[in-house]
């Protein structure tokens, strides 16, 4: 499971374990007044990284169509700038063959010359759309990658059974949501149709010439006038789908939005119940001091503070080249690793400072240090003159 939760998200939350997170009181504490019921569900908390995550995986993400749909026209109205020549040149010379060359050709309506016919005309089709198809394509991509990023996922191709339910089908339709799509197809026509028209009504006189201009003078103007005009639109459609891509980023936040409740249980979730964590630390600091605890034993000596710190050191010459730490204890485990050393006979020597720096600085299991080699070493010595009287008494 997911552990890129800022734990900040869920600060003054997951330490709150009444039903209503927020209350109100007034002076006589008679009436409360749940904070929560001024929004819509409740819902009052920001989305959290693993509730938008969570999202992203189901398909529902931060885009505006508009943008992606003025980014392609502009790129087509481009690609038909640059590639316009060409496609005219290859409509021209296959419009001149069929009007000059078919007509020659004896039995034309022939199953075998149709189907000639059939596959120049496919031929001449993806040669003249081939580029502007292929700008769609790359340009969609690019738009959609620049709002997304990557996303693959087959959640939004799942079979839905309540989007085929009529009453559903009406409340989308009459919904709030519609509505603003609506209003927003009304402006985007509305200003698309205004561009076209303040365009054209300026070339109006030229209508005129154009019924005297030769075919290709026709071609070059229809062509100049649509780029003209689509330019100016597609322009007019990335700044209305600006605008969109800010209420789109409103709405999505808003529909993302969770109740106090539901971060509460996500943290249990993404970071373990915290009253189930503390026990099982708990019980892990148990089995750790029992297990350290049964060491004492082993161990050649213990140092002390005499009453806050306690380390129990072993110095086996054919298994490590300095002494072990086996274990240490400060306050009541000092305590308890001394009542061990004494049950089993280990000494015990008081040393302040070396007790001190050895719980500081060595872990349970670790060699001491070079720096405290002599000090170490001078009460081990000690410690086995001590028993070699203790044998010969």
């Amino acid at each position: 499971m997911s552990k890129s939760l800022n734990v900040e998200n869920y600060k003054n939350i997951v330490d709150i374990d009444c039903e209503v997170p927020y209350e109100r009181y007034n002076k006589n504490k008679r009436n409360i007044i749940d904070l929560q019921l001024f929004s819509a569900d409740g819902k009052t908390e920001k989305a959290t990284p693993k509730k938008k995550q969570d999202a992203r995986k189901k398909g529902q993400v931060l885009q505006s169509r508009e943008i992606s749909t003025a980014v392609v026209l502009i790129f087509l109205f481009i690609g038909l700038r640059m590639f316009g020549g060409y496609m005219y040149t290859e409509i021209a010379v296959f419009t001149k063959k069929v009007l000059t060359e078919y007509p020659k050709v004896q039995d034309f309506f022939t199953f075998n010359m149709l189907s000639v016919l059939f596959v120049e005309v496919v031929t001449v089709i993806l040669k003249t759309t081939a580029p502007l198809f292929a700008i769609a394509i790359l340009s969609g991509v690019i738009a959609s990658y620049a709002q997304i990023g990557f996303l693959f996922t087959m959640e939004t191709l799942g079979v839905k059974f309540n989007r085929i339910n009529p009453l559903s089908g009406l409340k989308r339709i009459f919904s709030a949501h519609s509505l603003v799509e609506l209003v927003k197809s009304i402006i985007k026509i509305t200003v698309v149709s205004f561009i076209a028209y303040s365009y054209l009504k300026g070339e109006a006189t030229k209508v005129f010439d154009f019924m005297n201009m030769e075919v290709y003078d026709s071609a070059v103007y229809i062509g100049t006038t649509s780029l003209n005009v689509g330019l100016r639109i597609c322009v007019a459609l990335i700044i209305l789908g600006i605008l969109d891509y800010g209420y789109q980023w409103w709405e999505y936040e808003k529909n993302l939005k969770m109740t106090k409740q539901e971060v509460k249980e996500e943290y249990k979730q993404v970071e373990g119940n915290p009253e189930i964590k503390s026990k099982i630390k708990q019980k892990q600091r148990e089995i750790s001091m029992r297990r350290m605890l049964q060491d004492v034993p082993k161990a050649d000596v213990v140092i002390t503070n005499p009453t806050h710190f306690a380390v129990a050191i072993k110095y086996d010459s054919e298994k490590s080249s300095a002494p072990i730490v086996l274990a240490k204890g400060q306050d009541y485990l000092a305590l308890r690793i001394k009542e061990v050393a004494k049950e089993n006979s280990i000494e015990i020597v008081e040393n302040k400072p070396l007790a001190r720096t050895l719980y500081a600085t060595v872990e349970i299991g670790q060699a001491i240090p070079p720096d405290l080699y002599q000090a170490v070493a001078e009460i081990l010595a000690f410690v086995y003159s001590l028993k070699q009287k203790g044998r010969a008494g």
